[in-house]
């Protein structure tokens, strides 16, 4: 597995997104023995950047990602976020208060096992605390050596830089995938500017782009991409046809779809550090070997100009603590 360097933190190539291990997925929390060996084959591989956050269960993912890295906690660099549950009484979606930065940390902490963060993001921008007062806090559990780097998930390029200038962000956190190109305008021009590192989440268009996502039929009722408009009748057939376009660049090369969207995302940077998600050990091993696969100009150019997907990333709600 190649290694880059998330502005000064070096991960591997590819990471592994732990949540729908325990949340937001069909079948999700089912075989937490079967997520513990999906952990364990990512860090034979090479893995060495692992994903969570307070929020997914809540917490029993943290406890999941504990577990799992007990006597390999040294082999990891391990990210998890807080700010979308609050510890202080406040209601709303978001709290990055400092008050509760520190009870947040705190819990995280003794969750995945560990005494300190590797890379510890804001989940969403919180409009009712200033971000300078946010990353203060964090700049403080820095000094204390709780975490050792400080990121933001889905932030827009004002607050990178305002928060930038209070401590050095060493990665940003946004969906990015060939079905979500949204950062490409305002973010990462931003990002490269102030070298600080980019971290794609739903890296395979929340299943979309690995050909197995034929039919909504296939989610349960707990399964968040159930009221996604992504997945809505009219969307679903459109972002299918894409779809339909990578597996056959797949076939071409006699490779995965997971490994053509995962490969097309490694070639827009060396700056770039994906997390696609997954519980099942076949997955991951798929979508590590895609560190290997390597697209002609063609290819890209080919992918690269396939339509944007249908339908919103998110909720209108969930849109509203996005990118601000």
């Amino acid at each position: 597995m190649k290694h880059i360097e998330l502005r000064d933190l070096d991960v591997s190539r590819i990471g592994l997104g732990a949540m729908g291990m325990s949340h937001g997925y069909t079948g999700a929390g089912v075989d937490d023995a079967e997520s513990v060996r999906t952990i364990h084959r990512a860090v034979e591989l090479g893995v060495t950047f692992i994903d969570t956050a307070e929020v997914y269960g809540p917490y029993v993912n943290e406890e999941l990602v504990g577990r799992a890295l007990k006597g390999r906690r040294d082999q990891v660099v391990l990210a998890t976020k807080f700010g979308l549950i609050s510890h202080t009484g406040r209601s709303g979606p978001t709290d990055s208060s400092p008050e509760n930065v520190r009870a947040a940390a705190e819990g995280s902490l003794k969750r995945l096992g560990t005494d300190h963060i590797d890379l510890y993001y804001q989940h969403r921008v919180d409009a009712g605390t200033p971000i300078e007062d946010t990353v203060g806090c964090l700049a403080e559990l820095v000094a204390e050596g709780k975490i050792r780097h400080i990121g933001l998930s889905e932030a827009g390029p004002d607050t990178i830089r305002r928060a930038h200038a209070v401590h050095p962000v060493t990665a940003v956190q946004s969906e990015y995938s060939l079905f979500t190109r949204d950062p490409e305008a305002r973010v990462l021009p931003v990002l490269r500017e102030l070298n600080i590192g980019f971290v794609p989440f739903s890296p395979l268009g929340r299943g979309f782009l690995t050909g197995a996502i034929r039919s909504t039929d296939q989610f349960d009722s707990t399964d968040f991409r159930a009221d996604n408009p992504r997945f809505t009748e009219g969307n679903f057939q459109h972002n299918l046809r894409l779809a339909d376009q990578v597996a056959d660049v797949a076939v071409q090369i006699g490779v995965t779809p997971a490994q053509v969207a995962l490969a097309w995302l490694l070639a827009q940077g060396d700056d770039i550090a994906p997390i696609p998600g997954t519980r099942r050990v076949a997955r991951v091993e798929e979508n590590t070997a895609a560190d290997a696969v390597r697209l002609t100009d063609e290819q890209l150019a080919r992918l690269s100009s396939l339509p944007p997907a249908a339908g919103d990333t998110h909720t209108e709600a969930q849109m509203r603590v996005m990118e601000r």
